[in-house]
């Protein structure tokens, strides 16, 4: 039986590049669940006039293409102007480890999910986005999934954590049922706060928490 795994792909597993979180990073995202197998948050510092990533850092939970993938995708963005680095394609990244089984596949899509995220998370808070749709209940929703539930590693909306969503004159409102006294209140809402006060029109976000 052929082994699944390119040579490239080992060197990447066994010693990623970049690993590792930018303190006050100016972009940052997560993609991915550890519950279903395989997650990665990627950070980019960004040089603000020439729109460069200077510097690039991930880190990562899954197996051994998750990491590869992680790894290939900071090399490859790194020293790109933004725009350049978010057409990077998960079969580009695949190509430079030699190939991913196609089973595997998906860890390169998830890596270049986590870099363009990153990238928008960046332009959302320097005012950099050029397609400025008005903010909806649905849009907060599906940003909301991509906010873990620290007590399963499902995120918030498939383990029904969240009761309410409220988008009116600016400000966001979300119930999360958990106790404001809980162990991962504060997180939760450092996370959603990150996630959703970040967007064009939004002036303020209201986490409620059941007492």
């Amino acid at each position: 039986m052929k082994f699944p795994y390119s040579e490239k792909v080992l060197e990447h597993f066994k010693n990623p590049k970049n690993v590792g979180k930018i303190d006050n990073a100016d972009g940052k995202a997560t993609e991915g669940s550890p519950a279903c197998g395989d997650m990665v948050s990627v950070y980019i510092s960004v040089d603000p006039k020439e729109l460069t990533i200077t510097d690039i850092k991930f880190e990562s939970y899954g197996c051994a293409s998750n990491i590869a993938t992680g790894s290939i995708i900071t090399e490859l963005a790194k020293g790109m102007k933004l725009e350049d680095a978010k057409k990077i394609s998960w079969q580009q990244a695949s190509d430079a480890l030699g190939g991913l089984p196609p089973v595997k596949a998906h860890c390169a899509v998830l890596a270049i999910e986590g870099l363009r995220s990153a990238i928008e998370n960046y332009e959302e808070k320097h005012g950099l986005v050029k397609e400025k749709k008005p903010t909806t209940m649905e849009i907060v929703r599906s940003r909301l999934k991509k906010v873990m539930n620290p007590l399963s590693g499902l995120d918030l909306i498939r383990t029904e954590l969240v009761k309410g969503i409220d988008v009116s004159g600016g400000i966001v409102t979300v119930k999360v049922d958990l106790p404001s006294g809980h162990q991962f209140a504060s997180n939760i809402k450092e996370e959603i706060d990150d996630k959703i006060g970040t967007l064009w029109d939004v002036k303020e976000v209201h986490v409620e928490f059941t007492d």
